[in-house]
C-alpha cells in the first residue's frame, strides 16, 4: 500500500502540507482533487522522491514500481511500437540477456521470468494501447519524429501504461487525448491492475474509473470512498455538520466567557470564574469550514448583430493546396451553442481556424460582418504567454489606456486576484495561465466565442464557473472538448465533422459516447436517420400538456427547495448536537439527504421535460 504519514512540505516559504496523511490500498483507482495550486503534482514528487519532505514519510512496498508521464518522449527515429516496448525496462533488458546468456540455470531463470510478465504477447500488448490512444496500425510502426508534441505525450502515456508500474501515477493525462481517447483511458484505467492515483478535473472519469477521492484541502489529505459525486454530496453534509457544531461552541464560549466577566470581582463567585476561565481555555475551537474561493469568470456582453453572423457556402478548407473539409455549408447565428464532435485529425481544429479567420477558404465563401469580433482559445496559446510578465503586464499591453484599478478589476473578473496579478507566468499553476488565456481572447467583447479545449488545466470549481459564464454569455459558442460534462451543460447543437465534410448529429451526447465505445459500428445507421422524413408536427392539445408538465416540474422543485431550506436551518440548530441528542441528528440528516436526491431526481425530469417542450415548440 502507499501510506503518507504526517508529511510536511513548503515551496519558497509558501506550506503546502503540514501533518498530512493518508493511505491507499494496494489496487486502488485513486482520483487526486483540489483546487488549482494547492500542491497535487508536488505530492506526485514528493511520492517520485524528487523532493525531500520537511517532516513525516511517504512509505511504499518494497520492490514497488512507481510510473508516471514525466515528459514527451523525444522526437526520434524509432518507431511508436517500439518506443512502447522499450518502456517495459525489464522486459528489454531480460530479452537483451537472453540473447547474449550461456550459463543453463540463468537461461531458465531468464525464460521463466519472461514468461512470468507476458513477454511474449507484449507487441499485441503495446498496439492495443496505441489503438486506443488514437493511432493505427499504420502510425504505430512512423517514427516518433512524424509527430507533433501533443501526440508524443499519447506515445508517453502509451509506454507507462505498457509497463504497467505497480503504483501509476497519472496528472491529467486527458489534457492532450480527445474525446475518444479520454472514454478509452476510463474504460483501462477501471480495469488496470494496480494500485492508480490520477489528478483529473474530469467528472466523468471521476465518477467512473476510480472508486475513491483523495482530497486535498487546508494542508491536510482526506480520503473519501466512491466517485466524485458521491465525494461532493458526503462532503457537503460534513461541512454543514462542522458549521453547527462551530456555532454551538461559539454559543457555549459566549456563555462561559460572560459568567466571568459577570462574577470574577466577587469573591463568593471567584473559584466559580477561575474554573470557567480554566474551561475556556481547555476548550479546544472548532473551526469552521472556509467557504471556498469563488471561481469566476466575467465575459463581457457583445452588442446585438443580425443573423446570421457567419455563412459559409461551398467552401473548401485545408493546408498546402490540400483540402481537408470539402463543400461545407454553415450557418452560425449568435445565439448559437455549438459543439463540434468527431476523431482527432478529422478536421475540429481546421474547421475553428477557418471560422476564427485564421486560415482562407480554398474554395467557396465565408460571410461575415464587417464589425463581427471573434474570441479564439486554443490550448497552444497558454504556452505562449509571456513567461517573465505578470497578468497585470500582459493586460495592460492590450489596454494601455486604462487605470490600474480597471486592469485589476478585469483580472479578478477570471478570478486572478491581487497576489496572482503581480506574480509571474513563470510562476502561475496551470489553471490560472488558462484563466489568463481566456481573459485575453474574451478581451474585446466578442460576438463569437471559439474555444478548443478550455478547461485543461481548470479545477471542477473553475469548470463549473466556466459553464455559468458561458451560459451567461449572448454570443455565439464552438466548443472543442473532451470534458462531457461542459459541452453537455453548454451546447445546444451538435456537428460532426467526419470524413471530409461536417453535417448535424441528430442523436445526443451519450448516444455518441456509446458510439466510440462501440468502434463506429452504428455510425451509419445514423447518417441514415438524419435522412429520414421530418417528425410530425405537435398539436396545440399536446403543446398544452407538455407545458403543464414543466410547470408541475417547477412546482416540485420549488416546494423540495424549501423543503430542504427548513432542514438545513434544522441542522444549522446547535441544540440539535447537544448531548443525548445524537440519534435525532441522524435522523434530520437523513431527511436532508433524501430531499437532496429528491431534488436532483426533480432537477433531471424538469430539464427533461424543458427540453422535451422546447424541442416540441419548433414543430407546431
Amino acid at each position: 500500500m502507499l501510506r503518507i504519514s504526517d508529511i510536511s512540505f513548503a515551496i519558497e516559504g509558501r506550506p503546502l502540507f503540514e501533518g498530512a496523511s493518508a493511505t491507499i490500498p494496494t489496487g486502488h483507482k485513486v482520483g487526486l482533487v483540489g483546487p488549482n495550486g494547492a500542491g497535487k503534482t508536488t505530492l506526485f514528487r514528493i511520492i517520485r522522491g524528487e523532493f525531500a519532505l520537511e517532516g513525516g514519510s511517504i512509505s511504499v512496498p518494497e520492490r514497488a514500481k512507481i510510473g508516471g508521464v514525466a515528459q514527451e518522449v523525444p522526437s526520434s527515429e524509432t518507431s511508436l511500437l517500439d518506443t512502447v516496448l522499450a518502456a517495459d525496462t525489464e522486459r528489454s533488458a531480460l530479452l537483451a540477456e537472453a540473447e547474449t546468456a550461456t550459463d543453463p540455470a540463468r537461461i531458465a531463470d531468464v525464460q521463466m521470468r519472461l514468461a512470468d510478465i507476458d513477454a511474449w504477447s507484449a507487441e499485441g500488448r503495446a498496439s492495443s494501447i496505441l489503438k486506443g490512444l488514437g493511432f493505427d496500425a499504420a502510425e504505430q510502426l512512423m517514427p516518433c519524429s512524424a509527430f507533433s508534441g501533443g501526440w508524443r505525450m499519447r506515445v508517453a502515456l502509451a509506454g507507462v501504461l505498457f509497463a504497467q508500474p505497480d503504483i501509476l501515477l497519472l496528472d491529467e493525462p486527458t489534457n492532450y487525448l480527445d474525446l475518444e481517447g479520454a472514454l478509452w483511458l476510463e474504460t483501462y484505467l477501471a480495469k488496470y491492475p494496480h494500485t492508480v492515483v490520477i489528478i483529473s478535473h474530469d467528472r466523468g472519469l471521476l465518477n467512473r474509473a476510480v472508486g475513491h477521492i483523495l482530497h486535498l484541502e487546508g494542508r491536510k489529505l482526506t480520503l473519501w470512498a466512491g466517485g466524485y459525486d458521491q465525494f461532493a454530496k458526503a462532503r457537503a453534509e460534513q461541512r454543514a455538520i462542522q458549521t453547527a457544531a462551530a456555532k454551538k461552541q461559539d454559543l457555549r464560549r459566549a456563555h462561559l466567557q460572560s459568567f466571568v466577566d459577570r462574577f470574577k470581582a466577587k469573591a463568593s463567585k471567584a473559584k466559580q470564574a477561575q474554573s470557567r476561565v480554566k474551561m475556556l481555555e481547555k476548550m479546544e475551537t472548532i473551526t469552521p469550514p472556509e467557504e471556498a474561493a469563488k471561481r469566476v469568470f466575467t465575459f463581457p456582453e457583445p452588442e446585438e448583430m443580425s443573423p446570421p453572423i457567419v455563412n459559409v457556402e461551398g467552401a473548401d478548407v485545408g493546408y498546402d493546396g490540400t483540402p481537408v473539409l470539402r463543400k461545407l455549408n454553415l450557418r452560425i447565428d449568435q445565439d448559437d451553442r455549438i459543439a463540434l464532435l468527431g476523431k482527432n485529425g478529422q478536421g475540429k481544429s481546421t474547421l475553428s481556424k477557418l471560422l476564427s479567420g485564421r486560415l482562407d477558404a480554398m474554395a467557396g465563401r465565408v460571410v461575415m460582418s464587417s464589425k463581427l469580433r471573434i474570441g479564439y482559445f486554443a490550448q497552444h496559446q497558454v504556452d505562449e504567454l509571456f513567461i517573465d510578465e505578470t497578468p497585470l503586464d500582459h493586460i495592460k499591453r492590450l489596454r494601455p489606456d486604462e487605470g490600474q484599478a480597471r486592469l485589476r478589476a478585469r483580472l479578478a473578473g477570471f478570478g486572478l486576484g491581487a497576489d496572482q496579478a503581480d506574480t509571474l507566468v513563470a510562476k502561475l499553476s496551470g489553471g490560472q495561465k488558462a484563466r489568463l488565456s481566456l481573459l485575453l481572447a474574451t478581451l474585446d467583447a466578442p460576438h463569437m466565442l471559439i474555444l478548443d479545449e478550455p478547461t485543461n488545466h481548470l479545477d471542477i470549481e473553475s469548470r463549473e464557473a466556466l459553464v455559468e459564464a458561458l451560459t451567461a454569455y449572448s454570443g455565439a459558442v464552438i466548443l472543442v472538448s473532451h470534458d462531457m460534462h461542459l459541452l453537455s451543460m453548454v451546447a445546444d447543437r451538435l456537428w460532426l465533422v467526419k470524413d471530409g465534410g461536417v453535417a448535424p448529429y441528430n442523436d445526443d451526447l451519450d448516444a455518441y459516447r456509446k458510439l466510440l465505445l462501440t468502434n463506429d459500428a452504428p455510425l451509419k445507421n445514423k447518417d441514415k436517420a438524419a435522412a429520414k422524413p421530418a417528425k410530425p408536427k405537435v398539436t396545440k392539445d399536446q403543446l398544452t400538456a407538455m407545458k403543464t408538465d414543466v410547470r408541475k416540474c417547477e412546482e416540485r422543485l420549488e416546494k423540495l427547495n424549501v423543503m430542504g431550506d427548513k432542514l438545513a436551518k434544522k441542522l444549522a440548530d446547535p441544540t440539535l448536537y447537544e448531548d443525548g441528542k445524537a440519534g435525532e441528528a441522524e435522523v434530520w440528516q437523513k431527511k436532508y439527504a433524501e430531499v437532496r436526491t429528491a431534488l436532483d431526481r426533480a432537477e433531471a425530469l424538469w430539464v427533461a421535460a424543458s427540453e422535451k417542450l422546447e424541442a416540441a415548440s419548433k414543430r407546431v
